[in-house]
């Protein structure tokens, strides 16, 4: 199955915070540029088809990455959103002839296990949508997943937007996604930017193919370390840290 998917990885961000003129996903985690150990892990999962997201400074990553096979960029010009980036890769999307996998390209430590995971869970149930979830003790910061009295996905709720009861809940969102293509391509022709940011949210996708009655899932398959992703220099530190003692090979 793994032979029709197409993996698209959202990598248009400047990463403010990080403090540089560089893209986000070219500080060099243990040596390499964050962004290949991302790539790395989608293909050891058996994914050829990958389609990155690429913005600011895109001449920058598209030249890191040239050398890479089975690679295809989509640019996003204006920052819009994460549900705008995945618009951007409209063709892509519709050239594919199965699932599209979704993850973020500031996460060096997704696992190629746990994408796996999830693409024998989207096998055996078939769902529209299905996110890839973990279970974090301190989720402050980050979209929890909320699920009706008999425990399936309801929604996605941002921190910001959470009441405190849902902020005690410890399943969070980690931009990780399986989607059906036609029923992506359906939800991203709903997406509004009706909110504070006036963006376009990926995160609505899900809450849009559930309430057009089709199945979505959200399953806890991604492990401890999937959740330290790089939004500052402290966390890059931290990042590395982890995958030093988790075995990663640093590049000298």
């Amino acid at each position: 199955m793994t032979n029709n998917i197409t993996a698209i990885i959202l990598a248009a961000g400047k990463g403010t915070r990080m403090k540089s003129d560089l893209p986000k996903v070219l500080f060099p985690v243990l040596g390499r540029c964050m962004i290949h150990w991302v790539l790395d892990a989608i293909q050891s999962a058996g994914i050829t088809s990958k389609t990155v997201v690429v913005g600011y400074r895109n001449e920058l990553v598209e030249e890191e990455l040239r050398g890479r096979s089975g690679i295809q960029f989509a640019l996003q010009s204006q920052q819009l959103g994460t549900g705008h980036a995945v618009q951007m890769c409209r063709e892509q999307i519709e050239k594919s002839e199965g699932p599209i996998l979704i993850v973020a390209g500031d996460s060096p430590l997704i696992q190629s296990s746990s994408i796996q995971d999830l693409i024998e869970i989207f096998r055996e149930s078939s769902p529209s949508c299905l996110l890839g979830t973990l279970i974090k003790n301190n989720p402050q910061g980050l979209g929890r997943i909320i699920r009706n009295p008999s425990g399936n996905f309801q929604k996605i709720v941002e921190q910001k937007d959470a009441t405190p009861e849902e902020q005690q809940i410890c399943e969070v969102n980690m931009s990780t996604y399986l989607f059906n293509r036609d029923d992506l391509l359906w939800s991203l022709d709903q997406l509004t930017d009706n909110n504070s940011q006036a963006e376009y949210y990926l995160t609505d996708c899900p809450q849009k193919i559930l309430e057009a009655g089709k199945l979505v899932l959200a399953k806890p398959v991604l492990k401890a370390c999937e959740a330290l992703s790089i939004n500052t220099i402290d966390e890059l530190g931290a990042v590395e840290s982890k995958m030093l003692e988790l075995g990663y090979q640093c590049e000298s």
